[in-house]
């Protein structure tokens, strides 16, 4: 701990999350913008974070009183900005501003960590083109800035050409090994094709993102639809055994591109992956329970799923054959998803109460 500020509050012993990237391969993210929680996760050995339209929406709810004024600047300075002008705007100060802080890491690391994700627009999930503008424009925004693009259909396409254009890419929406194997091939196409140009890839860090509790709340919501009754615990470690499987693909592989766990829901989502060359981006409240739990700080990533688990989630679930199966889907089903139905419209709402926060800055409701 490396000041008074980032001791955790509760708990016996209040070291798990610094032990568990301590002299390990393994490394943690804020799953945030918020500068507070971003001085936290950093004192707590992060070395990297990342956000979504969400999760602005939420920073700016919790810190309204920090960015009111310097939307209400915005909206004076830019006299013909639109309400979505001003909201990326914002996204981007907010994104800058971590990057600054993160920037330190990213010197001292040889340019290969400490980035700061910055998702792109949710709704051009279904343009290639659209994406790869944005993500080749979000680049120029600080030197070590990660671009988020969603493993859709579309998305796919603009991981590779974002990826050999020099943007470093981080793969979001994806919740399967099938996906995650077209992020993967899809980057290392983009890095070819870099080399062939004779660019330099030598601080390129790409990863791709399996969204390990958003694959259990799906399955959970499969089960209250259809009645399906399984293993309670089950449903807890299907998302950890996407992960393990996608995981071993790519170390047998031997992908450029590291994998990310995201959306936790237990301690599972980080206790299991620690001693893997992954990356954990945490959200603050999930920081502060490990830094204060008597969870035990073990290499896990190569431990095997409960007995069982698999076979009996496969037989149940075919939405669980189609995110932990190699060829569980192909690209074109991708959209499709459950949890990637919930997930794009989970950010494309966020997106438009974004919006609406500032249209209300913008334009204030007379009747209120």
């Amino acid at each position: 701990m490396s000041s008074q500020q980032s001791q955790p509050t509760q708990g016996p012993r209040g070291v798990s999350l610094h032990e568990s990237v301590t002299n390990r391969s393994t490394d943690v993210w804020n799953d945030s913008c918020s500068v507070s929680e971003l001085e936290y996760a950093i004192g707590n050995g992060a070395v990297g974070a990342t956000t979504n339209p969400v999760i602005v929406g939420q920073v700016l709810a919790r810190e309204f009183g920090v960015w009111e004024p310097r939307i209400r600047s915005m909206i004076k300075e830019f006299a013909e900005a639109t309400e979505v002008d001003i909201a990326w705007k914002l996204i981007e100060e907010m994104a800058v501003t971590g990057a600054r802080l993160l920037l330190p890491i990213f010197e001292r690391e040889g340019k290969k960590k400490g980035r700061l994700s910055i998702q792109t627009d949710p709704t051009l999930y279904r343009s290639s083109e659209r994406m790869i503008e944005q993500a080749v424009y979000f680049d120029t925004l600080a030197p070590n800035m990660q671009v988020k693009i969603p493993a859709t259909r579309a998305g796919i396409a603009a991981i590779e050409e974002a990826t050999a254009r020099g943007v470093n890419v981080n793969a979001t929406v994806c919740f399967s090994v099938s996906q995650s194997i077209a992020v993967a091939e899809a980057v290392e196409r983009g890095l070819q094709r870099r080399e062939a140009d004779g660019s330099d890839i030598s601080t390129m860090s790409p990863v791709c993102t399996i969204m390990v509790g958003r694959v259990d709340d799906w399955l959970k919501i499969v089960s209250q639809k259809h009645d399906i009754i399984t293993e309670p615990e089950y449903l807890e470690w299907a998302g950890v055994a996407v992960m393990k499987h996608a995981y071993q693909i790519y170390q047998e592989s031997g992908y450029r591109t590291r994998l990310l766990a995201a959306a936790y829901r237990n301690h599972l989502h980080w206790s299991q992956f620690v001693g893997g060359d992954v990356v954990l981006t945490i959200p603050h409240l999930w920081q502060r329970r490990f830094n204060g739990s008597t969870v035990a700080v073990r290499d896990a990533m190569n431990d095997p799923v409960p007995n069982g688990l698999v076979d009996e989630l496969s037989a149940k679930y075919s939405d669980f054959c189609k995110a932990y199966d190699v060829n569980g889907m192909i690209p074109d089903e991708f959209d499709s998803y459950g949890a990637t139905v919930r997930t794009l419209r989970s950010f494309i709402g966020g997106y438009a109460d974004l919006v609406a926060t500032i249209r209300d800055l913008m334009i204030p409701n007379p009747d209120v």
